[in-house]
């Protein structure tokens, strides 16, 4: 158990690395994305919001901002930051390596700069880390701790297709060995619940990542939001999205399948309630943790219990441990 907790949280992790609480500060880094430049596309992934998955962040000011934005964001944060040891400076609107290497090296170098930023998150696309763009981060990486967040969302080729990813896994496998080469942390983005995959093909995207060594992992529950190609495909075809108790479930389950070091960073994540379509439970937070809390003391089940197997069925190597109807197959 990590702190009471049946899983390796970011929490636990980061009190355990730097002794105190850290918060994360959402950034916007002013770059874009090849799914909206013509690149790839104009929309976006089918799921992602005019945002760029960054609703949340504080509006970029110029790269010479970067400070300023900074503490913007630590005063979004002030009403609940008790004693703590600092912040991580999370960029986290669109494709946050998707630029020149000076202006990166710019940007981010300003931003770990300041004294109160203990390390950098980036997140971005396995297919915008070219090799100049490896060499800024690496050296960062010596100043301060630099951690860089893929979107994979799913292993599936096809699936990834149909939400208009842009890029084949094997591009994903590519970027993760050369990250991981260069010394980074790399924690991986997972969408459950996106549409034309069941249980068995969410859990061995989960699968494969827990026998990789990727250090964390965001564990997201599908929102559809206003203004998305998603939105569009729902209100024209409406297609099944998990219940409360569903997704508890799932998430759970997956939890099994990782190997206890990795870190699950998250277990849900935020839709911005204005623009939130459905599911409508996911925009109360507290209903969910508390649910969360109450469902795996009911399973007891632990981070690293699960097995998948080739039916699609995770067993759990505990089953002396686990209540779930007199059967440890879920």
């Amino acid at each position: 158990m990590w702190n009471g907790k049946p899983y390796h949280s970011l929490d636990y992790e980061l009190k355990e690395t730097f002794g105190k609480k850290i918060y994360k500060l959402a950034l916007d880094g002013g770059m874009t994305c090849p799914n909206r430049d013509g690149t790839l596309g104009t929309d976006g992934c089918i799921f992602c919001s005019h945002g760029g998955s960054g609703d949340f962040a504080v509006p970029f000011g110029g790269p010479d901002g970067v400070w300023e934005q900074i503490e913007q964001a630590k005063g979004r944060v002030a009403s609940k930051a008790g004693e703590h040891g600092g912040y991580i400076a999370y960029f986290q609107s669109y494709t946050n390596t998707y630029q020149a290497p000076e202006y990166l090296d710019k940007l981010f170098g300003q931003a770990i700069s300041h004294p109160d930023v203990v390390g950098l998150s980036v997140g971005t696309r396995p297919d915008c880390l070219p090799p100049e763009v490896l060499e800024v981060l690496e050296r960062l990486n010596r100043k301060k701790p630099v951690w860089v967040e893929l979107g994979l969302q799913t292993i599936h080729d096809e699936t990834a297709k149909a939400i208009g990813r842009g890029y084949e896994t094997s591009c994903f496998y590519d970027a993760f060995r050369r990250l991981k080469e260069a010394g980074l942390t790399v924690v991986v983005h997972v969408i459950l619940g996106l549409p034309g995959e069941g249980r068995k093909e969410m859990y061995q995207t989960v699968d494969a990542l827990g026998k990789l060594p990727v250090d964390g992992i965001k564990l997201q529950l599908l929102h559809v939001l206003r203004g998305t190609k998603l939105a569009e495909m729902y209100e024209e075809n409406p297609f099944p999205i998990f219940t409360l108790e569903e997704y508890v479930d799932m998430v759970i389950d997956c939890v099994a399948l990782l190997p206890a070091g990795t870190v699950i960073h998250r277990i849900s994540g935020d839709g911005p309630k204005s623009l939130l379509i459905a599911p409508e439970w996911s925009g109360n937070k507290r209903l969910l943790l508390n649910t969360m809390t109450r469902r795996f003391k009911e399973r007891q089940v632990v981070q690293g219990d699960g097995v998948l197997l080739e039916d699609g069925t995770i067993f759990l190597k505990q089953p002396e441990e686990i209540c779930n109807n007199g059967n440890n197959a879920l």
